[in-house]
């Protein structure tokens, strides 16, 4: 008999778990996942956002199985594949940092790397690899399926994508512990409906009002949570004391063995654990600090655009410190961004959905021709300006004088 565990879930209501599975979870590498929060200073607006990478991981593995199994029923998959996509499923998550996707738009500025790309190197060379080698399991094809590659387009799509098992668990569980009402999908009318053609994922053409109104919980996840004024206001923080004391700690090192113990508290102890030895780590230390004890940063502007901000940061902040007489490294510009709708797994824009209607061919059909979807096609890009509450009120008045437009 193959041995499992059934795990209590709030989402999934039971995740099943088999050997080779349950041998990973239980890696110190992959526990650490517990101890890294899904949407990083969220919780500091949504005292319930608390929950992490590791069940979201576990969360995403039970989607992608089902709609493994799924397609497998229809004759689009081989049942032996099913393991592997569960696996590749479970681990997609494991190379985030601390703080998530914080930490990796300062690994994108410093190194040019992504949290794939150290996945890849924690599949390849660590406990988690000899546990699959151990099981049967090609570790190097794990990571294609994890983290793409063209050869097997729609497997990839299966865990990430516009009808992917990951957005359809964190959109659940990121409105269901926020507390936000605008996450509620059919997944399961997804699942159930998924098929092939092309090598790509496509779906029946009677679930795309439920693939509409998942589209549209993301975007409005993003505007009412993800793009926060006030998590992003900590999420700036983080960036901030991060930058600062990366020279000392060094978080951005990449040596394996290190990165595989940083952790949200691990980074903030660390800092605060600082001597006070030069001015940056003194800031860093007091940003840290401010950020643990919720002393945020104030936003005294916002502009929605739906095209990218043209101008630096740098040159925003240099215009908006002279016009105030604030100090530069007073005043914060966050340009906030995001596709409104999902990345292929290679990263590109997705711009069609291929839908089956039975008894008929295949047809892709491009999203401007959607109504509910076109809307949402431009990208989201927020400009705000943040600082400290003693500089308020010159700040505010310096970036509407600079960038017009409404707070």
């Amino acid at each position: 008999m193959t041995k499992y565990l059934d795990i209590v879930d709030p989402i999934h209501d039971f995740i099943r778990v088999y050997d080779t599975e349950l041998k990973i979870i239980d890696s110190p590498i992959f526990q650490r996942l517990r101890r890294i929060r899904q949407l990083s200073g969220a919780h500091l607006t949504y005292p319930g956002a608390q929950h992490t990478r590791f069940e979201h991981s576990l969360g995403v593995m039970h989607i992608a199985g089902q709609a493994a199994n799924a397609l497998a029923e229809k004759g689009f998959l081989n049942s032996d594949k099913i393991r592997d996509i569960r696996l590749a499923a479970l681990l997609h998550d494991v190379g985030h940092g601390p703080f998530s996707h914080l930490f990796e738009e300062v690994l994108q500025a410093k190194k040019k790397t992504s949290h794939e790309e150290i996945g890849k190197k924690i599949i390849l060379h660590s406990e988690i690899g000899d546990t699959l080698s151990k099981s049967g399991v090609n570790k190097k094809f794990i990571t294609k399926l994890a983290f793409g590659d063209p050869k097997y387009r729609f497997v990839n799509e299966i865990i990430s994508g516009s009808l992917s098992a990951d957005m359809m668990d964190y959109l659940q569980r990121d409105g269901y512990f926020t507390g936000a009402e605008h996450a509620k999908i059919d997944h399961q009318r997804i699942i159930h409906s998924l098929s092939v053609y092309k090598s790509k994922l496509a779906l029946d053409r009677s679930a795309l009002y439920s693939f509409e109104s998942m589209i549209l919980s993301r975007y409005q996840m993003f505007k009412a949570v993800y793009f926060h004024k006030t998590v992003r206001s900590a999420e700036v923080m983080m960036l901030e004391f991060i930058k600062l004391a990366d020279e000392e700690c060094g978080f951005t090192e990449l040596d394996l063995d290190s990165y595989v113990k940083m952790t949200d508290e691990f980074v903030v102890s660390r800092i605060l654990s600082l001597g006070d030895s030069t001015d940056e780590i003194r800031r860093a230390k007091k940003f840290a600090r401010d950020y643990q004890n919720r002393r945020l940063l104030k936003c005294v502007f916002e502009k929605i655009m739906t095209h990218k901000f043209e101008k630096t940061q740098d040159k925003i902040r240099d215009k908006i410190a002279k016009k105030s007489g604030v100090a530069k490294n007073q005043i914060f510009v966050d340009t906030s961004g995001t596709s409104s709708l999902p990345l292929t797994p290679s990263k590109e824009k997705t711009k069609s959905i291929t839908l089956i209607t039975r008894g008929s061919t295949a047809k892709e059909i491009p999203f401007s021709k959607i109504p509910v979807v076109s809307s949402m096609a431009e990208s989201m890009n927020i400009l705000r300006i943040y600082t400290t509450i003693q500089h308020r009120k010159k700040v505010e008045i310096a970036a509407k004088l600079i960038l017009g437009g409404q707070k």
